[in-house]
Formats: structure tokens, C-alpha cells, sequence
């Protein structure tokens, strides 16, 4: 007979930051929502443009006195990495039971919690050996940074995940993106005879527009 897990009724989180602003890449761009970055990730990709090691613990009744100021009925969990966060499960019932839309932007290393209505990963070709071995089945979007020759990798994710949309994003590095590569590597993926999906770019919109 198994052990029945007690869960805390107010935990801690780690929390990055929450804010309000519009889904900048992606399906969903433009989408208003309420952004919850949570602190710690699996990985450390050289190039991350998230300090997800500066957090501060937060309680759920925090989090949901926090949201009450914010406008925006869908909320994206983002990092770090959502996954490994202790609780989560608390966290996104009681968001489900306030009656938000819930997005969640992951690395794609663990599966998805079934809270989830919208799955964003971004997989990261820089830890290719690790995708190989486990990674998640199925997402509504598929975003991969072009950090080098990414395309042997999309093909890998190709076969890996089942997805609706596929992305292709360009690495910004020192001020400057390296947009050229990426519609590039784009073009090489989507002439392929037969592809069985057709890649598209995203870019981070919300940096061009000057927001969070």
C-alpha cells in the first residue's frame, strides 16, 4: 500500500519576479498575461539572459495577493525552470481554482504538470546528449534558440516531441542577434522533400517594443 503525500497548504516558492506584460514570442505573442519566473534551472546555458539565481521565497497566499493587482487572466509560469520547483503542483491548483489560463515555459527535460493548458519548451541543442536520452513527448510549441548549426538537432526534436508549432529563435549575444543564420537554418529545414513540419522564426518581440 502506498504512502499518501501530505502537501504543505501555504509553501514557499522561489520567485524571480511577477509581472504584467504581453507574451512576446511564440503562438501566443502579444497574449496579456501575468509572468511568474520562478528561481533555479537544470541547466546553464551560456547564453541565458535570466537571472534565475537572485529569487526571494514567497508563500501561495503571497503569489495570490500578488496576482490580485494584475489584470491579465492568463498567467505564464516561466524561469528557470518550472519543473524542478518544489510544490508546483500546489501552485498551479490553486491558480487553476482562481480561474486563470495557464501557460508554461520549459527546457523540455521533464514532462509537463497536467495543470497545463499551454506547453511552450524551448530544448537547447547545446545539451543535445541529454535530449537524446529523455526529453518531453508531446508540447503545443517547440522554440529552439540558434545558438550554432541547430539543424541536425531540430531534426532530433522533430522525431522527439509531438508539437503543433516548431520555431526557430536567434541567439542574441552582446547586444546583436544573429538573425541571418537563423532564417537560414530555417530555409534548410522547411526545403527539405516531405518535411513533416514547417518551421518558423520567433523573435523576442517584447525587447524590440521595449518591454518586460
Amino acid at each position: 500500500m502506498g504512502v499518501t503525500q501530505i502537501l504543505p497548504q501555504n509553501p514557499l516558492f522561489r520567485i524571480v519576479e511577477i509581472f504584467e506584460s504581453l507574451q512576446g514570442e511564440g503562438y501566443n505573442t502579444g497574449m496579456p498575461a501575468v509572468f511568474i519566473r520562478l528561481g533555479k534551472c537544470n541547466l546553464a546555458c551560456s547564453w541565458c539572459d535570466t537571472d534565475y539565481l537572485t529569487f526571494e521565497m514567497m508563500s501561495l497566499n503571497e503569489i495570490l495577493g500578488r496576482l490580485k493587482n494584475h489584470t491579465a487572466r492568463n498567467i505564464i509560469i516561466t524561469g528557470g525552470e518550472p519543473t524542478i520547483q518544489p510544490h508546483l503542483a500546489v501552485l498551479l491548483n490553486a491558480l487553476k481554482a482562481e480561474g486563470y489560463y495557464l501557460c508554461m515555459e520549459s527546457n523540455g527535460l521533464n514532462p509537463a504538470p497536467p495543470q497545463i493548458d499551454f506547453v511552450a519548451v524551448s530544448p537547447k541543442a547545446c545539451y543535445a546528449t541529454k535530449y537524446e536520452k529523455n526529453c518531453i513527448a508531446a508540447a503545443d510549441e517547440v522554440r529552439i534558440v540558434a545558438d550554432g548549426d541547430v539543424i541536425g538537432f531540430c531534426r532530433l526534436m522533430e522525431d522527439k516531441i509531438r508539437a503543433k508549432h516548431f520555431y526557430l529563435s536567434p541567439r542574441e549575444q552582446n547586444g546583436g542577434m544573429n538573425i541571418y543564420e537563423t532564417i537560414r537554418q530555417i530555409g534548410v529545414l522547411n526545403s527539405r522533400p516531405n518535411a513533416a513540419v514547417h518551421w518558423q522564426l520567433s523573435i523576442q518581440t517584447h525587447k524590440l517594443a521595449g518591454i518586460e
